[in-house]
C-alpha cells in the first residue's frame, strides 16, 4: 500500500516529537519538588582553639593555661535536600554521633572526650544548569551541635593536675593532694554554616556527591571534681569551628 506524501510527512513529524520526548525524559534534572537523599562518609575536622582555663570555685581565677584541642573522627553521614525550584533547595544534614578526645597542650595528653551530633540545616544554590549532569552548589545555613556523654580521661582525673593549675593562678601551692567524681560537660552551640560541594548524575536518579562545611561552634566545658579542699570547679571556653567532609552517593525521587 502506497503511503501519502502528507501521511509521510506526519508520520515523520510524530517520530521526532516522540524522540524528543524521549530525550527529555533522559535527562538528569533538578526539579521543584524534588527530594535528594545522601548517604556516606563525613569526617569531622576541629580547627580548635581556646581562652585560658580558669578556676571558678574555689575562685583561684586565670591558670594561663590554654592550647585545648580534639581530635577528628568519621562516621556515617546523611543529608536530605527539598528543593524549593529548579536551583534552589533546602538541605538538612545528619550524621551518626562523633566521638572526639580532648587535649590539654600544656600536659601533652588527652583530659577528656565528648560524643556530639550537628544537625545543619542550610539554603543551596545551584550554580549550573538543572539539566546538566555535574550540579556543583554553595549555601549557607545554622548549625546546632549537641555535646553528651563527656568523659574525664586519666589525665585529668588527678590531684596533680588540679594542684598543677591552681599552682599557676594563684603563683603558689594549694595542697590539692586527692581527687574525685571528676566531670566534664560542654555546653551546646549555635552558630552559622557554610557548605560547598557537587553532584554527578550517574542516572535519572542516582549519582555521586562530594560536600565541604564549614561550621560555627563555640562551647564552654565546665570541669568538676571533688577534692581534700572541697567542690573544685573550671571552666574554658572553645571554639572548635570544624572543617566537614562528605563523600558518597545521592538518590533523588
Amino acid at each position: 500500500m502506497l503511503i501519502s506524501k502528507a501521511a509521510f510527512k506526519q508520520s515523520v513529524l510524530s517520530l521526532s516529537m516522540c524522540g524528543a520526548l524521549a530525550a527529555s525524559q533522559g535527562v538528569m534534572a533538578y526539579q521543584e519538588g524534588d527530594f535528594i537523599v545522601k548517604a556516606g562518609a563525613a569526617q569531622v575536622a576541629p580547627n580548635a582553639s581556646s581562652h585560658t582555663i580558669i578556676i571558678d570555685s574555689p575562685a583561684l581565677g586565670d591558670t594561663g593555661v590554654n592550647g585545648v584541642d580534639a581530635d577528628k573522627d568519621t562516621q556515617l553521614g546523611l543529608t536530605l535536600t527539598y528543593m524549593l525550584s529548579n536551583r534552589v533547595g533546602l538541605e538538612l544534614l545528619a550524621a551518626t554521633p562523633f566521638e572526639h578526645d580532648i587535649r590539654l597542650d600544656a600536659l601533652g595528653a588527652d583530659i577528656a572526650s565528648s560524643q556530639q551530633l550537628p544537625p545543619t540545616l542550610s539554603l543551596t544554590y545551584f550554580l549550573n544548569d538543572p539539566n546538566e549532569k555535574f550540579q556543583p552548589y554553595v549555601g549557607v545555613g545554622v548549625n546546632y551541635t549537641a555535646f553528651f556523654d563527656g568523659k574525664a580521661k586519666s589525665a585529668l582525673g588527678n590531684a596533680g593536675t588540679f594542684e598543677l593549675l591552681a599552682n599557676l593562678a594563684t603563683g603558689g601551692p594549694v595542697g590539692i593532694t586527692s581527687v574525685e567524681n571528676t566531670d566534664v560537660e560542654l555546653d551546646d552551640s549555635i552558630g552559622l554554616a557554610f557548605t560547598a560541594g557537587f553532584d554527578f548524575a550517574l542516572t535519572d536518579n542516582v549519582g555521586l556527591s562530594m560536600s565541604y562545611y564549614h561550621i560555627d561552634i563555640d562551647t564552654e566545658a565546665e570541669i568538676t571534681t571533688d577534692s581534700n579542699l572541697g567542690k573544685i570547679k573550671a571552666s574554658v571556653d572553645v571554639s572548635v569551628d570544624p572543617s566537614v567532609y562528605m563523600v558518597g552517593m545521592y538518590y533523588k525521587f
